[in-house]
Formats: structure tokens, C-alpha cells, sequence
């Protein structure tokens, strides 16, 4: 898909998109918790639609309620297939690999797209620890497994990526890892852990942990229902879970209110532990015209100077972000480009090219990229068939001085399937090919 997005300003309401981050977490907690869990404002992004056909072939049933509920029904891992496909979501091939090493069944681990080219070997390095035999080709997908885990005290490397641990907080909690710990080094983006941490304690579940070095398990403790502690029991239905605004996807909207707009966003908690929510203080950071309230944010076009930023715990806001200081006066400092390498695309490296094209000079330099603030001009990018890359080029559109072409813009699917209906929304000039 071609996508034709013309500057202007935009203006108006939008209500922010489903994480995908507490909606496949959800999907997980609600696989291994056994019952029934019912789950408000479902995301129905490639990620999310991923991780509900690997909780069903891990043996749960989902149904679409007409009211637009998602409800879950699980009697544990219980593999109905001896293979399941993560897509191409590096959350679901981290988290949901464990998680189906639970089973004493022999499963083979598949993945579209970039997937293929990411390394997992840190499953290679672990598993075997924990009782889980792992054949991988060569450090890489496909993975083939066959449990049953048997949590043990380990330690690990948590500087690549969180959600290996995230998967691993999970399966030992439903494993009933009982006084096992697993000790962790290095570990990158403590906020997203702290979102593991928050829906494995509203299933019913609780880990604590040593600033973040060390994480215990507990014994099932209670389960929350409508604000109140019950005695938690396996198969206590329904359970309600209400997934929060997208503070990943949100970020690109309140940065295009920042750059071109005024326009109000709701249905983000401001209270939330998601990583990205670190945006508001870019933002702040930069000068935009910014109102956080309860229950909406207002955010308009004020003159914007450079900042400097550390995204290391938060490395999805990189593409936003850089849209952000396209259009400041001055440059731009955003740490925690080591991040980037084994995304969608090697993001640092994609930013720089795809930005140049479009008038912006982008240097790396170890782990600091500097952005240039300038004019913005129009001319045809290309997503490299990541959702985020698309998004950052769209809402730095809206300050080109012509129109900007983005080829291959259907990459958004994997996380905001809706971002350009969205943008058009609140005024924005896009026409589609």
C-alpha cells in the first residue's frame, strides 16, 4: 500500500489505540490462569490477532462478544497442534516460548518477517536448565521444544530484551515456582517488566523482586474483581481485564498535535507502567503546549527546541521521537540507540536513511543519535516494512514543505491498523494507492 500524506495541521479528538503490550500479555495470563477471562477493548492489531491464535493452539477457545468484549476460555496449556506461529511480534516469540514449554508435548516455534532474523539463542543457552530440550537453527527460528519446564534458580542476561523475561515471569508463576528465583544482570526496559508484573498480580499471581535483580514467586495469592481481595481458586470466572490505551501508538499522535496541531487524546492512563508513557516528558522537554489530565491530554503546536532524551528503557518511542526533533530549533540528543539493532528494521540505522530522504540529518554516534532540526521536505520513503518507521514518516509529513509519498505503509498493521483512519480524524490530508 502507498499512502500520500499532504502537510497541514490537524486538529480535534481521537481516542487512543489498544496496547498491545497489555493486550497480549492479558491473552497469556488469561491462557495459563484456567477459566474464564473476559477482556474489555481488545486490540485487533497483526500482533494481537498472533498472540489469540497461539493461545488457541495452546488450547484455549476465544469468542468476540457484540459488544465488542473478548472472552477467554482456558483449561491451561494444552496444545491442540505440535506447531505455533508468533507472527512476526517479537513480544509473542519471547513471552509465548516458554509459556508452551510448560507442555510435555513436543512444539515446533514459528515466525514470519523479520522474526526469522532475530536471535533467540538466548533460549538455547537456557532451556536446558530448566529440563526443556531446544533444537534452534543456529540461535534462530524454528525453534523446536519439548518440555515440560521445571522452574529453577537461574540467572540471566537481560540486556537484549525484557520480554525473554517477561515469558519466563510467566511461566514459572503459573508453574508454581514456589521459593525458585531467577536472578537477572543488566536488564533494559524495567518498565515494560513492571506491566508483567502488574497483570500477572491481577490474575492472581505475585512475583516480587529485588530492584529488579532478583524475582521471587509466591503461591497464588488473590484475585481482583471489581476493586475488592478474593480468595483466589484456578478456576474462580469470570474474570474482567480492561486493556489500557496504547501509550506506543499515542505517542505518535501527540507528537503530530505537537508539530501540527491541537488536539485532545483520551483513554491513556496517566498512572500507567507502560515504558512509553515517558513521552509526555519529551514533549514537556521540547516546549509543546501540553495539558495531562485524568482523563485526556491536550497538546498543541507551540515553537519547539532541541532536547535531550535517554530511550533506553523506552526504545519504541526512538521513531516518534525523531519526528519530534525534526522540528525543533537545534539538535537533538536520544540515548539508547544499542537498542535499536533487532527491531522490525535496525531502526538507528532505517531513521537516519529514511529521514535524510526527507531533508533531516541523523548522526549516530556509539549509542547517541543526534537529530538535526530543519525543514522538512517532501519526497517518497519506504517503511522497510516496519509499523513504526511508517508512522514516524507520516506525522513528519504533516511540516513537510509537499507531499510525502510512504511506500509499503500497510507495516502499520502490525501495531495501529487504524493510525491512518485516525490521522484523517483529526484533518489530516491522506489519500491511499
Amino acid at each position: 500500500m502507498v499512502v500520500r500524506v499532504k502537510p497541514g495541521k490537524v486538529e480535534g479528538n481521537i481516542y487512543a489505540p489498544a496496547s498491545k503490550s497489555s493486550m497480549q500479555r492479558a491473552c497469556a495470563a488469561a491462557l495459563l490462569r484456567k477459566g474464564t477471562t473476559v477482556i474489555k477493548n481488545p486490540g485487533k492489531s497483526n500482533d494481537d490477532i498472533a498472540a489469540l491464535d497461539t493461545i488457541k493452539k495452546l488450547g484455549a477457545n476465544f469468542t468476540f462478544e457484540e459488544q465488542g468484549d473478548l472472552v477467554i476460555f482456558s483449561q491451561g496449556v494444552n496444545p491442540i497442534n505440535n506447531e505455533m506461529n508468533c507472527g512476526e511480534s517479537g513480544l509473542g516469540i519471547r513471552m509465548f516460548t516458554p509459556i508452551a514449554a510448560l507442555s510435555k508435548e513436543a512444539i515446533t516455534i514459528q515466525g514470519t518477517g523479520s522474526l526469522l532474523t532475530r536471535p533467540m539463542n538466548f533460549f538455547d543457552t537456557i532451556f536446558p536448565e530448566l529440563q526443556v530440550s531446544i533444537q534452534s537453527n543456529a540461535g534462530k527460528l524454528p525453534l523446536h521444544i519439548h518440555g515440560p519446564l521445571v522452574p529453577a534458580d537461574i540467572e540471566i542476561d537481560g540486556s537484549l530484551s525484557s520480554q525473554f523475561l517477561t515469558g519466563l515471569l510467566m511461566a514459572y508463576a503459573a508453574a508454581g515456582a514456589n521459593g525458585r528465583t531467577i536472578r537477572v544482570h543488566n536488564l533494559k526496559s524495567k518498565p515494560y517488566i513492571d506491566l508483567t508484573l502488574k497483570v500477572l498480580h491481577e490474575f492472581g499471581w505475585e512475583v516480587t523482586h529485588e530492584d529488579y535483580t532478583v524475582f521471587h514467586f509466591n503461591a497464588l495469592s488473590s484475585q481482583r474483581a471489581e476493586g475488592e481481595e478474593k480468595p483466589y481458586t484456578p478456576n474462580q470466572e469470570p474474570y474482567t481485564y480492561t486493556v489500557e490505551g496504547d501509550w506506543s501508538g499515542a505517542a505518535f499522535l501527540l507528537v503530530a498535535g505537537a508539530i501540527a496541531g491541537d488536539i485532545v487524546v483520551a483513554g491513556l492512563d496517566v498512572f500507567s507502567t507502560q515504558a512509553d508513557k515517558a513521552i509526555l516528558q519529551a514533549l514537556s522537554d521540547a516546549g509543546a503546549g501540553l495539558s495531562v489530565q485524568e482523563k485526556q491530554i491536550e497538546i498543541r503546536n507551540l515553537p519547539l527546541k532541541a532536547f535531550h532524551f535517554n530511550a533506553t528503557d523506552c526504545p519504541d518511542l526512538f521513531p516518534p521521537l525523531v519526528a519530534l526533533a525534526a522540528c525543533c530549533s537545534g539538535t537533538t540528543t536520544i540515548e539508547g540507540v544499542n537498542r535499536l539493532a533487532h527491531k522490525e528494521s535496525d531502526r538507528g540505522l532505517t531513521l537516519q536513511e529514511e529521514f535524510a530522504k526527507l531533508g533531516i540529518e541523523i548522526i549516530l554516534q556509539g549509542d547517541l543519535m543526534l537529530v538535526k532540526g530543519g525543514n522538512i521536505k517532501g519526497n517518497t520513503v519506504h517503511s522497510r516494512h516496519d509499523h513504526r518507521i511508517a508512522m514516524a514518516c507520516a506525522v513528519a509529513a504533516l511540516r513537510a514543505d509537499r507531499e510525502v509519498v510512504i511506500e509499503e505503509a500497510q507495516a502499520i498493521n502490525k501495531s495501529y491498523p487504524n493510525f491512518f483512519e485516525d490521522l484523517i480524524t483529526l484533518k489530516a490530508i491522506i489519500n491511499y494507492e
